[in-house]
C-alpha cells in the first residue's frame, strides 16, 4: 500500500508540473494570437508544388537517451508557390522523399487562402474555407481548451491535497 501511495504522490506531482506548464503555454499563446481584424484577406490562391527538401526538426518521438543522442530528425517538406507569381509560398510535410517527389512530379495544385498581416510584413496560408475570424477562433478555442483542462487538474490537485492535509491534522491519535 505504501508503494501505491508513493506512486500516486509522484504521478500527481508530475501531472501538477505538466498542468502548470500547459497553463503557462496556453496563456502565453492566447496573448500572442493576432486579432482577426489585423489580417488582410488576399483571397484563395492556387499553389503548385515545385521542390522537396529535407528539414531538421526537433525529435519529439524519442525519450531519454534516444532523445539526447538524436535531438533532431529529418523530415521532407514539399514546397508550393502561388501560380499567380505573388511570391507566396506554402509548405507541407511529406511521408518520405519519394512521396514528396511524387507530389512534385504529379504537379497537383492546392488551394489555400492567404491572410496577410501588413504591420508585421508576414502572411499565413489556411484552408480555403477558413477566414481570419474562423482561424483565430480555432486557435483561441484550442488554447482555452488546454487552459481549462490544466486549470481543472490544478484545482482538483489542490482540493485533494487540502483534504489530505486536513484529515492528517484532524485525525484522532
Amino acid at each position: 500500500m505504501e508503494r501505491f501511495k508513493s506512486f500516486l504522490f509522484t504521478a500527481g506531482i508530475l501531472l501538477l508540473i505538466l498542468a502548470a506548464s500547459a497553463s503557462y503555454v496556453a496563456i502565453k499563446n492566447l496573448t500572442e494570437v493576432v486579432s482577426a481584424n489585423r489580417y488582410e484577406d488576399e483571397g484563395v490562391l492556387m499553389f503548385q508544388p515545385y521542390r522537396v527538401l529535407p528539414v531538421q526538426v526537433e525529435n519529439t518521438g524519442a525519450v531519454g537517451r534516444q532523445r539526447r543522442m538524436n535531438p533532431a530528425r529529418t523530415v521532407y517538406m514539399v514546397y508550393y508557390r502561388d501560380t499567380e507569381g505573388n511570391g507566396y509560398e506554402w509548405k507541407q510535410q511529406a511521408l518520405s522523399r519519394e512521396a514528396g517527389q511524387a507530389i512534385v512530379e504529379a504537379g497537383v495544385s492546392a488551394e489555400r487562402r492567404v491572410l496577410r498581416i501588413p504591420d508585421k510584413g508576414t502572411y499565413i496560408t489556411v484552408k480555403p474555407w477558413e477566414d481570419a475570424k474562423s482561424y483565430t477562433r480555432g486557435l483561441q478555442s484550442k488554447y482555452v481548451g488546454f487552459l481549462v483542462i490544466s486549470s481543472v487538474y490544478l484545482v482538483l490537485y489542490l482540493l485533494v491535497w487540502s483534504i489530505v492535509r486536513i484529515r492528517r491534522f484532524t485525525r484522532p491519535e
